[in-house]
């Protein structure tokens, strides 16, 4: 290995581990930032928590094999056809990696939850766009501009940017309907314990059924890579079928256990129940009154003004005690329920975040690995199982050192979370991942999560969304690719200098 190989491969070493750096400190927060957020977990739990689980996922689980280009986002062919192709490949790698990870550090000193796979991706478009020109770029899949493509995953950047709306659409509708459904079928019951006794086995089963699912389906997806196997192969989903069915039996059997030990004996329960029905009560009250104010006459009808502004105060005053009010003291008991199913989600997420997502920094760096070698480009690279080691110490430190910003604005600073909230946008953002990687779907982890966070609080009405905030990612969302674009261009541009 020539003096020039020696060194790309080393800038590769440092990009590569401070991308994965950059990537615990943003994307890993997301799986753990409803967690500390809803105090199911305290900070430094869940950083013991997310490294066990990402690192197995990275280390254990990676993939060994990675493409030459993330996504097929760029055509190899304009690298191979130019005479010192292999080298500005590596240059492109570099700056890539460099790209984005300055973004998503960028990203994360603000608090802005992004996706580094975006990242990435917008890195990647950058240097082509400026090595091969616009047409070097996979806009369309090949298959020229089409919303099933689009929809499908095969839509080249379109389908990137179209998991904007994908993502967090799918995963907020989720999230509000499991939220709605448990505050109707248990915060709001007369006893929320007795029923929180029936429906968390219910629950518990479902969720160890889809949890396992997500870690056959997402997590294991490049274990099976290796022996040439697909997640909806045979033997990868009778695998998963069976090991999820098991394991949501056997939760649902223990869980039953344990929440017999869970007691109510807070005396407020009865007032607040009492609050509950009268809202209801007063609820189908109102419906009569505007009935009778819009049909009666003169003096009648002013009558009924004033008692249907009367009902919509007391109705008003009622609501606002109750309305998704599952952090009051009253509800303490059934909320510690929550936090382990919480803690299980997360984990989940986690080690399947860890499995998938470290390709985006280690994609790169074996890439440039393998083709400084000898100046010449593969078609897959092989990835060692040291590369692996330095994506997961890389996610492991970030998180540690600064993934308390990005936590803080997901578990915070969109909405308030109690444990069920929290569980409910971890829950559907494992429904989620669970149908994308079923239909093959576009999304993003990082807006799936968001998404979910922004369905919960829906839930409890708009009021309950910092809407400043929501804007804010939003923004940064958009922001992202021409972002990694644009610092790619600077930096693969710088490199060439460099080297001459």
């Amino acid at each position: 290995m020539g003096t020039e190989a020696m060194i790309l491969t080393g800038l590769a070493m440092v990009f590569g581990l401070y991308m994965a750096w950059n990537i615990g400190a943003n994307d890993v927060a997301n799986a753990m930032g409803t967690s500390v957020g809803s105090g199911a977990l305290t900070l430094k739990r869940a950083v013991i928590l997310a490294a066990i689980m990402e690192f197995t996922g990275a280390f254990f689980i990676g993939p060994h094999v990675t493409e030459t280009v993330r996504k097929g986002i760029i055509d190899i062919s304009i690298f191979t056809a130019a005479p010192d192709g292999a080298r500005m490949l590596c240059f492109g790698m570099l700056a890539a990696l460099l790209a984005a990870g300055a973004w998503l550090q960028i990203a994360s000193y603000f608090g802005w939850p992004v996706s580094t796979t975006h990242s990435i991706v917008g890195s990647l478009v950058g240097f082509g766009c400026v090595f091969g020109g616009v047409e070097a770029v996979n806009w369309f899949g090949g298959n020229g501009f089409s919303v099933l493509a689009i929809l499908s995953g095969k839509g080249g950047l379109t389908s990137i940017v179209a998991s904007w709306v994908v993502s967090p659409l799918m995963s907020g509708v989720i999230a509000y309907l499991v939220f709605r459904f448990i505050l109707k079928r248990i915060f709001y019951r007369p006893d929320p314990v007795a029923a929180a006794r029936v429906w968390t086995p219910i629950i518990v089963f479902f969720v160890m059924v889809t949890m396992m699912l997500v870690l056959s389906f997402k997590g294991l997806k490049p274990f099976w890579g290796r022996f040439d196997l697909k997640p909806l192969d045979f033997w990868p989903l009778t695998i998963g079928l069976s090991a999820s069915v098991f394991s949501g039996i056997a939760g649902a059997l223990i869980s039953r256990r344990l929440v017999r030990k869970v007691k109510a004996d807070d005396p407020a329960l009865a007032r607040l129940q009492a609050d509950l029905y009268t809202a209801r009560a007063m609820s189908k009250a109102l419906m009569h009154l505007r009935r009778v104010h819009s049909t009666a006459v003169g003096e009648a009808q002013d009558q009924a003004k004033r008692a249907l502004d009367e009902a919509e105060k007391l109705y008003n005053q009622v609501r606002d005690r109750t309305r998704g009010n599952t952090d009051s003291h009253v509800y303490h008991n059934v909320e510690r329920i929550f936090i382990y199913l919480q803690i299980i989600s997360a984990g989940f997420v986690a080690l399947a975040h860890g499995s998938n997502d470290v390709a985006n920094a280690i994609g790169p760096l074996s890439v440039v690995i393998e083709t400084a070698k000898d100046m010449k480009i593969p078609e897959t690279t092989s990835v060692p199982l040291w590369v692996l080691g330095i994506g997961g110490v890389g996610i492991i430190v970030g998180l540690a050192t600064w993934g308390w910003r990005v936590m803080m604005t997901v578990g915070k600073r969109i909405t308030e979370l109690t444990p069920s909230r929290g569980f409910c946008a971890e829950f559907a953002a494992a429904v989620t991942i669970l149908i994308a990687s079923v239909y093959k779907l576009p999304i993003s982890t990082t807006h799936t999560l968001v998404g979910a966070v922004l369905g919960v609080g829906l839930a409890r009405g708009i009021g309950a969304l910092n809407l400043n905030t929501v804007r804010d990612i939003i923004a940064s969302w958009i922001i992202t690719i021409p972002a990694g674009a644009g610092l790619a261009i600077v930096f693969f541009y710088g490199l060439q200098l460099a080297f001459g």
